[in-house]
C-alpha cells in the first residue's frame, strides 16, 4: 500500500483505506503526516486533515488555576513505565460526549509493538502512588505525534501534557502533533495551521535525531523536566 500525497486530500481529511498496522506501514504514515482513525466495524481509514493542530512546546499555557495544581496537587509524573495500563485506559476510561472508542484491540498491540520497538512512549500521572491519568503517542526526530489521553482525577492529562512539553522542550522537539482541532488544546496553547505548514515542519523535524528507546529515565517535577 502506498499512501497518496496528503497535500492533495480533501480538507476533512480522509486519505486512503484498508491495508493493516504494521509497524512498517504506521511509521511511514506518521511521517507523511497521516495516521490510522476508525470505528471497529470498519476498514481502516488513514487522515490527514486541514488545518493541523500543533503545540510548540515553549507555548504551552500555564494559567492561575493550573499553577496551583502543579503546585499543591500531588502528581507524580514518569515516562514509559506503564505503557500498556496508559493505552488500556486511553482506549476504556468515558469521554464526555463520546459513546464508544476508536482505540480498539487491533490499534493497541499495534502500539504495544511500536513501544517495544521505542517509537511509541507514555507519559503516567500518579497522585498517591494511584495511575490517575497519562497519555501516549510516536515519537520521531524532533516530532512527537500525540494519539491519545485520559483522566482520572480532575487536570491528571493536564499534567501529563504539561510534562511531555517540558520534556520535550528541554530536548529540543519542534512540535507536538495534535492532529484534529480541539478547543481545549487551543486553551491549552496550541495552534492551528495548515496542513501545508504542518508537512513542511514535519518534514524538517524528522531531519533530526530520534530519542529511540525507552524514556523511562526522563523525569519531570516541580515543573522542570531532567534526564
Amino acid at each position: 500500500m502506498t499512501f497518496p500525497n496528503p497535500r492533495y486530500a480533501a480538507t476533512e481529511g480522509l486519505l486512503a483505506y484498508g491495508g493493516d498496522l504494521s509497524p512498517s506501514r504506521l511509521l511511514t504514515a506518521y511521517r507523511k503526516g497521516i495516521f490510522p482513525w476508525y470505528n471497529e466495524d470498519d476498514p481502516i481509514l488513514w487522515w490527514s486533515p486541514d488545518p493541523r493542530l500543533i503545540l510548540y512546546p515553549k507555548d504551552f499555557k500555564v494559567r492561575k488555576s493550573f499553577r496551583r495544581v502543579l503546585r499543591n496537587g500531588n502528581f507524580t509524573v514518569t515516562f514509559d513505565h506503564a505503557f500498556e495500563e496508559v493505552i488500556r485506559l486511553c482506549g476504556t476510561v468515558p469521554r464526555e460526549g463520546q459513546k464508544g472508542t476508536w482505540l480498539i484491540e487491533d490499534m493497541q498491540e499495534a502500539y504495544k509493538e511500536l513501544h517495544n520497538m521505542g517509537f511509541a512512549h507514555s507519559v503516567e500521572v500518579y497522585s498517591e502512588e494511584v495511575l490517575v491519568g497519562g497519555l501516549y503517542g510516536i515519537a520521531m526526530g524532533k516530532i512527537f505525534f500525540g494519539e491519545s489521553m485520559f483522566s482520572l482525577k480532575s487536570n491528571a492529562s493536564k499534567v501529563a501534557f504539561k510534562a511531555l512539553s517540558d520534556v520535550l522542550g528541554l530536548r529540543g522537539y519542534d512540535f507536538i502533533d495534535c492532529q484534529v482541532v480541539s478547543e481545549h488544546l487551543v486553551h491549552l496553547g496550541a495552534s492551528v495551521v495548515s496542513r501545508d505548514s504542518f508537512l513542511d515542519g514535519l518534514g524538517k523535524g524528522l531531519e533530526k535525531p530520534s530519542d529511540l528507546g525507552s524514556w523511562q529515565d526522563f523525569k519531570w517535577e516541580y515543573g522542570n523536566a531532567k534526564e
